[in-house]
Formats: structure tokens, sequence, C-alpha cells
């Protein structure tokens, strides 16, 4: 049996754009997607703190220390510039590989620079 459980987020960014004529996707500053472990064109869920909506779509690269995070296509209609969201990816386990599973967690500051890297060892525990 496998098991989902967070991988990796991206704690609290802030929305730096939306671009309806994109074909679609949210972009994201290529450090935040290296220390989170999360890959180019990887499924993501967005989860808006300001209005409540979840979405899933895929992460493109954004330059790096450029502090965008851009919903692009039909995503853009569900969030405005300013708002904060956590952006997440899901990973299966087996039961061998949750032994040494941990999920990354980046914290951002308001231009969504990386502040901390956090690694949720404690977790293991309640597995």
């Amino acid at each position: 049996m496998q098991r989902t459980l967070l991988l990796a987020k991206i704690h609290n960014c802030t929305l730096t754009g939306a671009n309806i004529n994109y074909v679609g996707s949210i972009s994201i500053d290529q450090i935040l997607l290296d220390k989170a472990g999360i890959l180019p064109y990887e499924q993501v869920q967005v989860v808006n703190n300001a209005n409540g909506q979840r979405f899933i779509t895929y992460a493109i690269p954004a330059p790096a220390h450029s502090g965008i995070i851009e919903l692009n296509g039909a995503a853009a209609r569900l969030g405005i510039i300013g708002d904060r969201v956590i952006i997440m990816t899901y990973g299966q386990f087996t039961p061998e590989e949750l032994k040494s599973y941990t999920p990354t967690v980046v914290i951002v500051d308001e231009k969504n620079q990386p502040l901390e890297v956090r690694r949720y060892d404690d977790l293991l525990s309640k597995v």
C-alpha cells in the first residue's frame, strides 16, 4: 500500500502577478523551486489564503531571485496581486520509504525571498 503525504511546500508566498493570456500554470522563482525540491512542470496544489480557493496546476520556473509568484491561464482568475498563497506538492510513499521520509517547507518573506528551509522530522513519529 502507498500513502500520499506532503512532499514539499512554499509557505505564505505573495502573488506578484496574474497573466490570463498564458496557457496555464504558476510561475515560481527558480530559487524557491530548488529549495523546495519542486521540479519544472511538476503538479502543485495552490491554496489562496485570501479567498479560500484551492486548485491544482503545474510549476514553471521564473528567473532566480526575482521573487515572482504568478498565476497563469485560467488560474489567474483565482487570485490577485498581493494575495498570500501556499504552494504544495505531494508524493506517494511505501511503508518502507516512510521510515526515512520528511517533508521540506520553505518559509519566505513578503517579497518571496527564502527565510528558512525546514524539514519536519518530528512528523515521522506520528505516521
